[in-house]
């Protein structure tokens, strides 16, 4: 995998914008592509890209240093080496490294999946899918980056181009036949999917989030739109949710391209649950297809209604498609893994459970206590916090939330960041006494607090900690501390 820079000038101007060069003359071969000094190797093409807190030109002299053979930047810098210099880096850069990658996209059977709730469950169930199938499959979403072989936690939901580029190649070469995405509105909108196009383009809904950057609800669904818009293969077969507003309108724009699901009855879908049932150890699930005269029966390991929904959409999505017979649907998702901190269920020695969630939000801590309230024989008892820096007015509310549906809750701390945990702390009690002084405590330690939760449990109590789900760090001040609530609650048990 190797171009020269020459063709990777080429490769820019095919694009269009205006580009300025320097040094071409000296036509060094580049065989990787990266935006962070860090991560340049001898014969590397170094992007400088401007973020909001750093500039990839002021690190020119690194990458010099660690080899780089070229530049791609936005103005000229001091340096010898051949540089491109075009208007925007982040607009070409997704492009110039599927030319040195060899477009290792247009080698994969490339799955996206854009929206606001659901995203990482859906991939996940997608990749059991893929690979009952006898698909290799890889992944790039929030909690991990798989490329068939190697598996690391990711940075970011959509990492930059080159980054997915070279996840991609790395996919192909350790001989997967899919790739599974999730594709985050600022990923959409910044370009980080440029060089890569999708044969299926997924919708899950869209709720108000990230407002802070889209402004508003419309400029925010026209990003999400851009996967289908911009980024889908001619002739893309997806699937969107029909009972969300802007599924439906996606569903109506692109009639030959994505099948619509639903939960609701009456509304015209291609897949439809009939009936379902969860329970603390899964679900079971009745789907009707349009020209299927027998509906399907699914049996997931995943609970609650949210995951109906993250099934449906994915066995909407790959219905039909080559390897996707009965058979292998329902294997697939017989198999589907248990979602690193998306209600992850453990069980206690003593029968009781355990439900790891990244819920962080009140209307997201109002759907994770709902499903195990009515799960539930016995008690709830709910932990979380709230994060640092994050949306103060939610702690009250997030009391509230919890005083209503738990039986106890537990206030802790959550990356406090440069707050002190007590005074957010003192932010949720505050709620949770609004709501008629449900019993509650405060246990800022979050090691102590969920062990505090787990001594607690008899074997019909159920334990919601939330907030972090699969991180491995509890940030306070600047500093992040290793700690992960999956690896507390295992070392619990083991102990009991």
């Amino acid at each position: 995998m190797s171009v020269k820079f020459s063709e990777v000038c080429d490769v820019v101007r095919r694009q269009g914008p205006e580009a300025g060069e320097r040094n071409r003359d000296k036509d060094p071969v580049i065989g990787d592509v990266v935006s962070d000094s860090r991560q340049v190797v001898p014969g590397t093409l170094f992007c400088c890209i401007k973020g909001e807190t750093s500039d990839g030109h002021d690190y020119v002299r690194a990458a010099e240093e660690r080899g780089a053979c070229a530049l791609l930047c936005e103005r000229p810098v001091d340096s010898a080496l051949p540089m491109l210099i075009v208007p925007s880096v982040r607009e070409v850069m997704g492009d110039v490294a599927a030319a040195v990658y060899e477009h290792p996209a247009e080698k994969l059977l490339m799955v996206g999946v854009t929206g606001t709730n659901g995203k990482t469950t859906t991939t996940y169930v997608l990749r059991s899918l893929l690979q009952a199938a006898g698909i290799r499959t890889g992944l790039l979403g929030t909690i991990v980056e798989n490329d068939g072989v190697m598996e690391r936690d990711a940075d970011r939901t959509t990492p930059e181009s080159c980054v997915v580029q070279h996840q991609l190649a790395a996919m192909t070469k350790n001989g997967c036949g899919a790739c599974v995405m999730e594709t985050s509105s600022h990923g959409l909108f910044l370009g980080r999917l440029k060089g890569a196009r999708y044969d299926v383009p997924i919708f899950t809904n869209l709720y108000p989030e990230h407002l802070d950057f889209h402004k508003d609800m419309e400029t925010y669904f026209q990003a999400k739109r851009l996967l289908f818009t911009r980024y889908a293969k001619p002739g893309f077969k997806g699937a969107a949710n029909a009972g969300d507003s802007y599924g439906r309108r996606l569903v109506e724009e692109f009639p030959e391209g994505l099948r619509g699901f639903t939960l609701n009855e009456g509304e015209d879908a291609f897949a439809r649950v009939m009936e379902w049932h969860t329970a603390l150890d899964g679900t079971s699930m009745t789907v009707a297809m349009k020209g299927r005269d027998n509906p399907l029966h699914l049996k997931s390991p995943l609970v609650g209604e949210f995951n109906v929904w993250n099934v449906l959409c994915a066995v909407t999505a790959l219905w039909g498609r080559p390897g996707m017979d009965e058979e292998m649907i329902k294997r697939g998702v017989e198999a589907i893994p248990q979602v690193p901190g998306r209600l992850e269920r453990h069980v206690l020695p003593n029968g009781a459970c355990c439900f790891i969630d990244f819920a962080h939000t009140p209307s997201a801590l109002r759907k994770v206590l709902t499903t195990v309230r009515g799960l539930t024989k016995g008690r709830v008892i709910s932990i979380f916090g709230h994060g640092g820096g994050r949306y103060p007015m939610n702690r009250p509310e997030l009391g509230r939330v919890a005083a209503e549906l738990a039986d106890l809750v537990i206030v802790t701390m959550d990356n406090p960041r440069d707050e002190d945990p007590a005074d957010i702390a003192q932010a949720i009690v505050k709620g949770i006494e609004e709501c008629g002084g449900a019993e509650h405590q405060v246990i800022l330690d979050r090691r102590e607090a969920v062990c505090r939760g787990l001594g607690l449990l008899g074997p019909d109590d159920v334990l919601v900690v939330s907030g972090k789900g699969p991180e491995k760090y509890l940030q306070i001040g600047h500093v992040k501390h290793p700690y992960n609530d999956a690896e507390t609650v295992d070392e619990w048990c083991r102990r009991a």
